[in-house]
């Protein structure tokens, strides 16, 4: 028999709830679905007042039975990170290096945030390779109880970057090749580079409300009215000097060319990022989707100024659809359901990259509520005991009781003891951690006061020469020629060079120069130079 799984996609400014059934060797089919639009940014207020209502809308008009559902929040609230852990010490250390990576990476405090952790394999050092993702509980909480609002049960929290990664690989012919997931939403655009178990995600703030914004900029319209000349008229102009025969059609066509040629430059950056720090592969194929990814033209765009080979993702290739779903519906729709795929995937348990950002106050109400029926019968297991002790102690109870007094006397003097123990051992480790931030800041801060001193100590044995950046271990510095005063036939940066070899905090093996440019700025008369230093 087939189970009943439901997928809900919250998106900056649309919501899509769609139903599954999983059947046997992990079939999934699509039975129902609807899109709304939210009535207002989910930003711009209560989020129980803009989202609820558009999930209702759904249930009235597609009749979808509210039950639990798996939901995908957008990649804007979260923060994904690989980390590489030492699998060395056994789990309970392993879980510790885990939580202290969280504590380190992410912007929040450790009790602001909900996280969950996967591992997805081993690193080329032995070590594991370890998938964190984080959101704020105060963010998901607000989620999960207007869902809940509309009469559904939260089930898993889904991150939509990483459950459109899940689709992919769920109808991928080769699962294990690298390739790019771009998601042009409203505010912003989800990109994800996947390559077998490599991930690499970040949010780009250039997206569909980027385009609307320059236009109604260039045409000097409003926002709904640049918005109305989007979906009417807007593509992207491949060759850049084109023009259309209607020039307000021409400005808006390059309008686009320009936001989407800042978004290339951004999945430019992005592959770089990607190859040179978790050593992969050059992507082989870009996947279009989200609502702004349905411009006229943006793939072609894309496979010019990338050179790779780019299709929209069609996330129901590998989904059987019900029929009762209209096939040309879905042919539009398909870029907004994506990640619903990935959701019912780890619904089911068979997605690749699973992870679940619940929080906390749902997980521990569950656990609550599951104790509920053995609570039940100790209670009647403890009533049957004390009738049979009722019976047997008649005569005795008024003993009992005043024992019972004393008892229950010292147990609340003991109560309130540890409470106060507690309340103390809290604000020891709270001080305790400020502490230990306020000495971290105040020793970072002094290494580099002194190491400027030493970089200023150096420059200042040549006349005329002075620090013009210092940034990432390398040291810019500028001079005037006509100042510089030679020594020992040497040049300006010789001289630098030598100067800080000398200190002893310099590691004297490690300073050269690395440019060095004689004509800076005014003609001939300044030269400028780049030495690299590393400190002891």
């Amino acid at each position: 028999m087939a189970t009943r799984f439901l997928s809900l996609n919250i998106g900056a400014s649309t919501v899509a709830l769609a139903e599954y059934e999983a059947g046997s060797k992990g079939a999934l089919t699509l039975v129902n679905y609807g899109v709304a639009k939210l009535g207002a940014p989910l930003d711009s207020g209560s989020v129980a007042t803009i989202l609820t209502p558009a999930i209702l809308e759904i249930v009235r008009e597609k009749g979808i039975k509210p039950g639990k559902v798996g939901i995908s929040v957008s990649g804007q609230m979260v923060f994904p990170k690989i980390a590489s852990i030492p699998s060395a010490g056994g789990s309970d250390k392993f879980d510790q290096m885990v939580r202290y990576e969280i504590e380190q990476s992410f912007p929040f405090p450790a009790d602001e945030m909900v996280c969950d952790s996967q591992i997805l394999g081993d690193t080329e050092t032995g070590d594991k390779s370890v998938m964190i993702v984080a959101a704020k509980v105060e963010q998901i909480e607000e989620i999960t109880s207007a869902v809940a609002g509309a009469g559904f049960e939260p089930e898993k929290v889904d991150a939509a970057p990483i459950a459109l990664v899940n689709a992919i690989k769920f109808n991928s012919e080769n699962p294990d090749e690298c390739v790019i997931a771009l998601d042009i939403g409203s505010k912003i655009t989800s990109l994800v580079i996947v390559e077998g178990d490599k991930l690499y995600s970040r949010s780009i703030p250039v997206a569909g409300s980027t385009i609307t914004k320059e236009i109604a900029q260039a045409l000097g319209c409003t926002l709904d009215e640049a918005e109305a000349f989007k979906q009417e008229s807007a593509y992207v102009s491949v060759g850049g000097v084109t023009e259309d025969e209607d020039q307000t059609v021409d400005r808006v066509a390059k309008v686009c060319r320009a936001v989407m040629t800042r978004l290339n430059a951004e999945i430019s950056r992005s592959i770089n990022f990607y190859r040179s720090q978790q050593n992969g592969a050059q992507p082989v194929k870009l996947y279009l989707t989200g609502g702004s990814a349905l411009l006229p033209e943006i793939d072609t765009f894309f496979a010019e100024s990338l050179s790779l080979e780019v299709e929209f993702l069609n996330p129901f290739e590998k989904v059987r659809l019900s029929r009762r779903i209209d096939e040309e519906a879905i042919g539009v729709d398909a870029a907004l359901l994506a990640s619903t795929v990935g959701v019912a995937l780890n619904m089911t348990d068979s997605a690749r990259f699973a992870i679940n950002l619940l929080p906390p106050s749902i997980v521990d109400a569950r656990a609550e509520k599951a104790k509920i029926p053995f609570v039940a019968a100790g209670g009647v297991a403890l009533v049957a005991a004390l009738a049979v002790v009722w019976l047997g102690v008649n005569r005795e109870i008024e003993v009992l009781q005043s024992r019972y007094d004393v008892v229950q006397a010292e147990k609340n003097r003991l109560e309130n003891l540890e409470k106060k123990v507690k309340a103390n051992e809290q604000q020891f480790e709270s001080e305790s951690e400020e502490a230990q931030k306020l000495r971290a800041i105040v020793t970072s801060r002094a290494a580099a006061v002194q190491r400027m001193r030493v970089l200023q100590s150096a420059v200042s044995k040549v006349e005329g020469a002075w620090i013009e950046k210092w940034e990432n271990g390398r040291m810019t510095v500028r001079a005037w020629k006509d100042r510089i005063k030679p020594v020992a036939g040497k040049t300006t940066n010789e001289r630098v060079e030598d100067a800080l070899k000398s200190s002893r905090e310099v590691d004297a093996t490690k300073v050269r120069t690395i440019s060095h440019d004689t004509k800076i700025d005014r003609g001939d008369q300044i030269e400028q130079f780049t030495v690299e230093v590393k400190f002891k």
